[in-house]
């Protein structure tokens, strides 16, 4: 065991925290949109809280927890949704949020911090020079950047930009790895997948230069139609419209927009499924004709109401931001993860409608995809056992739709579907030990593990801390 009274003073200086119920507090995130994970992680906690307010700080911590073989697991704002940024292992929740200046902005691109919060990054460059991010999650209220990088893939704005992990959308990323004498590393270029969506297991990323695009005052639509599968086609539609200028397209079945959107539910009729969107102000007039055309109700726009106080952005509706909403109504929802690749992904989601009704309503984000337009999904599911939900899983996949796994919280299983060759390496060379967020790397832990059976994987150390829930 750790003698965390000798690791503390050895931190003297830097802020820690040892509070058991601020510590337990700084050890969550959203895994509870799981019931499976809710029963894995409900009782895993760290040992500290450490919050770097510099580079130099981390280094430092990161020594002390090298010398003394205590894990850690970095941390932003704790908005991700599968035990991204819960410490499996203990030890300590390096805590990035202090870490949150802009320290440059250029045309075209922002050099910032980890932890600062995505609406204040949007916030500055909009006020400096008009620019905004090119795309963002739908908890970008309260989500850092460097959490982002880190758990994301994409979010509103992938409809014209694709993925985080497409080339170009990071521009570097600065690291530190986790050696008896930490490094710093500027990483460019495909070296870049070395260390986004990692989970923070083979380096703790210090600074980030992104991107910007134009800034809009971006215009929220609902689009309504009488069936969900004639908003998934005026989705595609639209997807496919290259004059218009979208952020977001976002078709969700009845009867979760009447029910679960309680703010809008004055401009939803009762089993109307909606379209929820985006669109730049200069794009108007054009997606006003093209949906006239497709036959479309619109039943809401933000640039025609008095005041949007009280009322949720449309991106706030969307991505996970929908299953949120249905669990503040309904805790037996959850969620999956699901890819209709193209070119037939409407018929894909069809068949998904066809054979799932009302168990499984629809919620689709379209995006852009190794440069086509397709459509993901973040369908609800009315829970009943997690025997059924298997099933649900293998029937999406008997059909070609892969799922990716919001109720497992390793990479492989949650989002890469197979050993990512190049971050286990990456994490061999920089953190020798397997101290930097243990237990969410299948390839690092269990290198023998059958992608293809389907069964749970299960990090060691948690058994206990199950049998004792």
């Amino acid at each position: 065991m750790p003698d965390y009274q000798r690791i503390k003073k050895e931190l003297e200086g830097i802020a820690v925290e040892d509070n058991p119920a601020l510590v337990r507090q700084k050890s969550r995130d959203f895994y509870w949109y799981s019931p499976i994970l809710k029963a894995q992680l409900d009782n895993v906690t760290a040992d500290l809280v450490v919050t770097p307010k510099t580079e130099e700080e981390v280094i430092r911590t990161l020594k002390v927890a090298y010398a003394h073989d205590v894990p850690v697991t970095p941390r932003g704002a704790g908005t991700g949704n599968y035990g991204q940024a819960m410490p499996l292992s203990g030890g300590i929740v390096l805590n990035l949020a202090a870490m949150n200046k802009i320290k440059e902005i250029h045309p075209g691109r922002v050099i910032c911090e980890p932890g600062i919060v995505i609406a204040e990054l949007d916030r500055q460059t909009k006020a400096h020079s008009g620019q905004e991010l090119r795309f963002h999650p739908s908890t970008a209220q309260t989500a850092t950047i460097g959490g982002f990088i880190a758990g994301g893939s994409g979010g509103v704005g992938s409809i014209t930009w694709g993925g985080l992990r497409d080339l170009g959308n990071i521009l570097r990323l600065r690291v530190v790895t986790m050696e008896a004498e930490p490094r710093i590393l500027d990483l460019t270029g495909w070296d870049l997948t070395k260390v986004s969506h990692a989970y923070g297991t083979n380096g703790i990323i210090t600074e980030i230069e992104l991107p910007l695009a134009p800034a809009y005052d971006w215009v929220d639509v609902l689009v309504g139609y009488d069936d969900f599968m004639d908003a998934v086609r005026f989705s595609d539609a639209l997807a496919k419209c290259n004059g218009i200028l979208v952020k977001e397209i976002a078709p969700i079945a009845a009867p979760i927009p009447y029910e679960y959107f309680t703010r809008h539910r004055p401009y939803i009729r009762q089993g109307q499924s909606i379209v929820a969107l985006m669109i730049a102000p200069h794009s108007m007039a054009p997606f006003v004709a093209f949906t006239m055309q497709q036959k479309g109700e619109i039943t809401f726009r933000s640039d025609k109401v008095e005041s949007m106080k009280g009322i949720p952005h449309a991106y706030e509706l969307a991505w996970n931001h929908t299953t949120l909403r249905a669990l503040k109504v309904d805790p037996s929802i959850t969620y999956l993860q699901v890819q209709y690749p193209g070119p037939d992904h409407v018929a894909k989601v069809q068949k998904m409608v066809e054979i799932f009704g009302d168990e499984v309503p629809g919620h689709l984000e379209f995006i852009k995809f190794d440069g086509q337009i397709q459509c993901s999904g973040l369908p609800l599911v009315r829970y009943t056992s997690e025997a059924r939900l298997e099933e649900i899983i293998k029937i999406h996949q008997d059909h070609g739709c892969p799922i990716f796994n919001p109720h497992r919280y390793t990479l492989e299983e949650g989002g890469m579907k197979q050993t990512d060759a190049i971050q286990l390496a990456f994490k061999k060379e920089t953190d020798p030990k397997g101290l930097l967020n243990p237990g969410k790397m299948i390839a690092w832990d269990d290198p023998n593990f059958d992608f293809k059976s389907g069964k749970n994987y299960l990090f060691p150390g948690l058994a206990a801390l199950m049998e004792a829930s």
